[in-house]
Formats: C-alpha cells, sequence, structure tokens
C-alpha cells in the first residue's frame, strides 16, 4: 500500500475545500427541518450506514477487500467519536435552540482547532494566523448577527447552545486528530472505516429508540432528508475534509469553516428564500480577509506525518 499521502495541487484542494463548506452549509437547513422526525441518535444511524452501504463497493472494488490491522481499526474508531458527537449534540440542540444560536457556536470551531493543533500536532499558530482567527470570528458572527450587536449581546444561552457547544470541542479534535493518525492509506479506505465505526457507536446509542419507532408513520421528507445528508454532508464531505486536512493542515481547513455563514446566504439567495442584506457586507469583508492571513501564512505544514501502523 501507498505509504505517502495523496499529492493535488494546493489550488484544487481549495476549490474541494469551498464545495465541502457548501456542503455543510446546506445541511443546517435541511437538519432543522427535519430533526423533529426521528431521535438524533437514529437519525444519525440511519446517516451513517447509508453513506457506508452506498461507499462500501467503490472502496472495495478499488482496493480489495482486506482488514484493516487492529491498531488502524483502533484508531478509526477513536476518529469517529468526536464526528458522533458533534451530529448528535447538533440535532439535539436544535430541538431546544435556534439554527441562529448554533450559528454562532459554530464560528468556534476554527479557533478550538488551533488550540487542539498545538497540543496534538504541535503547530503553532503564528500572529497572521491567529490574526486571521480573531478577524473570522468576528466576521462569521457579524454575518450571522446581520451586523446588530444589540442580537449579540441578547443572546440567551439555553440547553441546547450548552449542548451544541459541547458537540464543538469535540470537532475541533477530529482535524487534528487526522493528521495525528493518518497513516498514508488511501483517503476513500479511512473515509469508509470512520463512517463505519460511527454507525457502531450510533447504533449503540439507538439501541433503546428501534423498538419504539413506528417506521412507516416517518415523514418520506425526513427519509430523502437524511439521503441527502448521507451522501453529500456525511460521504462527499468527510472525504473531503480528510483529503484538505492531510494536504493543507488542521488550522488551515477547520478555518474555511468561517465561510459557512456566507455559504448560508447564497444558499438562501438562490432559493428565493431571503434577499440580500448589505450590513452583511462588512462581516464578508472581514472573512475574506481573514481566510487571506490564515491561508497565505507562508508556514505551510508539511504533509501529515506517516503514522506507525
Amino acid at each position: 500500500m501507498n505509504n505517502q499521502p495523496p499529492q493535488y495541487s494546493r489550488a484544487l484542494i481549495h476549490l474541494l475545500m469551498l464545495l465541502m463548506v457548501a456542503l455543510v452549509a446546506s445541511s443546517f437547513p435541511v437538519g432543522a427541518l427535519i430533526t423533529e422526525g426521528l431521535p438524533p441518535e437514529v437519525m444519525m444511524l440511519i446517516r451513517f450506514v447509508l453513506a457506508a452501504l452506498l461507499f462500501a463497493p467503490y472502496v472495495f472494488i478499488k482496493n480489495g477487500w482486506h482488514l484493516p490491522s487492529a491498531r488502524r481499526l483502533l484508531v478509526y474508531a477513536i476518529l469517529s467519536i468526536p464526528l458522533v458527537v458533534f451530529f448528535w449534540c447538533m440535532f439535539e440542540a436544535l430541538r431546544y435552540t435556534s439554527a441562529l444560536n448554533t450559528g454562532a457556536i459554530y464560528t468556534t470551531v476554527p479557533a478550538i482547532t488551533a488550540f487542539y493543533v498545538f497540543f496534538i500536532n504541535r503547530e503553532t499558530t503564528g500572529k497572521r494566523r491567529a490574526s486571521g482567527l480573531l478577524l473570522g470570528t468576528l466576521g462569521a458572527l457579524w454575518i450571522v448577527f446581520r451586523g446588530d450587536l444589540n442580537s449579540l449581546l441578547q443572546l440567551d444561552i439555553n440547553r441546547g447552545d450548552l449542548l451544541f457547544m459541547i458537540g464543538c470541542l469535540f470537532m475541533g479534535t477530529y482535524n487534528p486528530l487526522i493528521r495525528k493518525f493518518y497513516a498514508g492509506e488511501p483517503m476513500e479506505m479511512m473515509t469508509f472505516w470512520v463512517i463505519s465505526f460511527g454507525a457502531v457507536w450510533l447504533l449503540l446509542l439507538s439501541m433503546p429508540n428501534l423498538g419504539q419507532i413506528a417506521w412507516t408513520e416517518v415523514d418520506i421528507n425526513v427519509y430523502l432528508g437524511v439521503l441527502y445528508l448521507a451522501v453529500f454532508t456525511t460521504l462527499v464531505s468527510f472525504f473531503l475534509l480528510q483529503l484538505g486536512t492531510i494536504t493543507l493542515g488542521a488550522t488551515q481547513v477547520a478555518a474555511y469553516g468561517f465561510l459557512t455563514p456566507i455559504f448560508v446566504v447564497l444558499l438562501n439567495l438562490l432559493l428565493g428564500s431571503a434577499v440580500f442584506q448589505w450590513q452583511l457586507l462588512p462581516g464578508i469583508v472581514l472573512v475574506l480577509i481573514a481566510m487571506l492571513l490564515v491561508q497565505r501564512d507562508g508556514r505551510y505544514p508539511q504533509q501529515a506525518r506517516v503514522a506507525d501502523r
């Protein structure tokens, strides 16, 4: 097996990161629409199982059927935990809080990731990148709150907000852990096993509820929403996230999260559910400046060190 990270041009990777952000942004409105349809852990179980089943033929036709070593399986199981916790917290939190609040809290993920990167990957942030992270957080918050300082100051912290904050703390570990534990395997192989172990954890969480659900009474739109999340915001986005992390670095990939509110605005404009508000422009400018500072830090990390198998 090739023990080196896959080689792609950085320009292509950055374009793929933009695609990833667009997919992630689409998960918030979809998730809000279907969150009451099923218990969060059951919804995520279906999502992860579907993603694994749909991806399996491609993975095993391309790479052949073989089990990774016990050590690698343990790594995949560990990598799946932050994802499971984050998505469960997200859907459970949306039962108690608003998309506005979760959007505001989600802007903390890049800074949280940078904090973990220092301890897990021994990568320092640097003044330029730190400035970018600060500007990006401010810009993203500006967009979320439409530049209304009073709305930010009047933000009521509730149970859902605290729950989603826990999810963001876990999500912040994901990129650094990928970079630390990547062992040169094909990216699709890592994606498949991480998703599969996520399904295992979710099955354990879901077992008390599975027998109590009237599956035939669940709205068809809930199933369609879960299918969309499985294919685009689980399978495709996880693959792109892992690919970007081993190439660009954990902090630089996480910084793309600052663009999420911008893409949410763009999606709403495309769907005709909103009109552009000029008060968003300062926040958009701050985010774009932040992205330039973070991505052009001048200290591209070495590609992921190949971990011991």
